[in-house]
């Protein structure tokens, strides 16, 4: 596999929804089906692909990285317990970082530097010399299909009411004058939701990039 082709994969993998997921992982984890399993590996594949890319690697020692990764989002799969209501991903980049690291320790100690120079010579190649034209737009839809996962994970753990204010006001363009009425509150009061609900999804989504 070279690394343009894996890209092209990641290109066609479709973020799960929530409810989506919470069915993939009863049914792994409770009917024990081998589809829904591999279902969950590849459709967080592209979490593997952005810890990988914290370090500036030539193709080839990405390609491994990549792979040493992928093993630790099989182990995270297996002893994830869908029923804590942790997010998975934060759950398995810790295993997924943690192989990675392991992996280029053992190869080369400087490749744990994001930023160390590689190899020195004239065919000094890195990632960022890879991730050009198609690539680059790959690795930016990537990018905010995990951040839209983060974003979805955040508004689920909302109060219900705060949730449906932030949901009508920035996702359906609603009035707050209109959810005033349907939800049978003040207008000071949906400006309060707004405002807790804001703070809350700020803290949340602090933390849940954090462990980037």
């Amino acid at each position: 596999m070279i690394l343009s082709q894996y890209l092209a994969e990641l290109k066609n993998i479709q973020t799960l929804l929530p409810e989506e997921e919470q069915s993939l992982w009863q049914s792994y984890k409770v009917d024990g089906s081998l589809e829904s399993r591999r279902r969950l590996i590849e459709c967080y594949q592209p979490l593997v692909f952005k810890t990988a890319m914290r370090w500036r690697l030539p193709e080839p020692a990405m390609l491994d990285s990549i792979q040493e990764g992928t093993v630790g989002l099989i182990e995270a799969v297996e002893k994830y317990d869908h029923t804590r209501g942790v997010a998975f991903s934060l759950f398995a980049v810790h295993r997924i970082k943690g192989r990675i690291i392991n992996h280029l320790k053992c190869e080369d100690g400087s490749l744990l530097h994001i930023d160390s120079p590689l190899t020195e010579g004239v065919s000094q190649t890195t990632i960022a010399d890879l991730l050009v034209d198609a690539q680059a737009e790959v690795a930016a839809q990537v990018e905010q299909n995990y951040l839209v996962e983060q974003l979805k994970t955040a508004m689920d753990r909302l109060p219900a009411k705060e949730q449906q204010v932030l949901q009508g006001v920035f996702l359906d363009d609603c009035q707050p004058k209109e959810l005033a009425a349907t939800m049978e509150v003040s207008l000071s009061h949906i400006y309060r939701l707004q405002k807790q609900g804001i703070r809350r999804l700020r803290g949340m989504l602090s933390k849940l990039m954090g462990n980037w």
